[in-house]
């Protein structure tokens, strides 16, 4: 039954639909230069209606001839957000349920990460890991040294060491697999981080914008321990608060156990 004035129920749902999508939009463009853009798209749009409701025929001439190059214009300044967007989009829970969604960490793994940034944060040795997870992050691997190690948290520090010719850049890993140190990521714009942060956070939080990794990062001059996703950082976690947060975000099911028996070390030593 449609409702007076000729408003039928399925345009409130029209409605919320595109109120929410415009909610996320503008969740996701804040805090980048992408707000700064659209002020000044909001400027022009304001010239343009002036022009039409007083009637200044040379602006709404110019503005009606050169719309198409308007158009591109804007894709090409908001082709960052744009690509985010829709990569975030193509991130959602559907596609999980699909079959698109990675494989998960098992703990032996989740605890060898754990355990490495533990020992990175006791002894103030910077580091950056990356975590891939749906989308793909090749075009960063091409910037490092490719490795195609097992994961263990000998490795981890043996990268990060300070006197090591790996030690700068990020570590990719991939499953169970570091699959390229020394990477070279993107660094945020976000004018919400903290000025004092430096070129490893700021890369973290880059990275996670830009794709679903998550990125762990230790301080070389404090030791704090950051996690980055989604464009978010967090700080001052301590080893089980990343221990919680991996274990969940993997959805993995943890098992307390202090120490690994002696006979499984033995054999992945070997």
């Amino acid at each position: 039954m449609a409702l007076p004035f000729d408003i039928r129920w399925i345009d409130f749902i029209d409605i919320a639909i595109v109120t929410v999508l415009f909610y996320y939009i503008l969740l996701w463009l804040r805090g980048t230069r992408a707000v700064a853009l659209i002020r000044g798209l909001i400027v022009i749009l304001l010239i343009y209606l002036v022009g039409r409701i007083v009637g200044l025929y040379t602006i709404n001439w110019l503005f009606e001839k050169f719309i198409a190059v308007i158009a591109v214009m804007l894709v090409v300044l908001f082709q960052p957000e744009l690509r985010r967007t829709l990569e975030r989009f193509g991130r959602g829970k559907v596609l999980g349920q699909l079959g698109f969604a990675p494989t998960p960490h098992g703990s032996f793994y989740v605890r060898n990460i754990v355990r490495a940034v533990e020992q990175l944060s006791e002894s103030k040795m910077g580091a950056l890991i990356v975590l891939e997870r749906i989308s793909g992050l090749t075009e960063y691997l091409e910037s490092g040294v490719r490795l195609d190690a097992m994961l263990s948290a000998e490795l981890l520090l043996s990268i990060f060491n300070p006197k090591a010719p790996l030690h700068d850049g990020a570590v990719v890993i991939q499953g169970d697999r570091i699959v390229a140190s020394s990477c070279l990521l993107p660094l945020s714009d976000n004018r919400l981080l903290d000025k004092r942060l430096g070129t490893r956070h700021r890369a973290a939080v880059g990275i996670s914008e830009l794709s679903d990794a998550l990125a762990v990062v230790v301080s070389e001059k404090t030791g704090i321990i950051s996690f980055a996703e989604n464009g978010y950082l967090t700080r001052y976690l301590t080893k089980d608060q990343l221990e919680e947060r991996l274990f969940n975000l993997y959805k993995v099911e943890k098992v307390k156990v202090d120490h690994f028996p002696f006979k499984t070390w033995k054999i992945w030593k070997k």
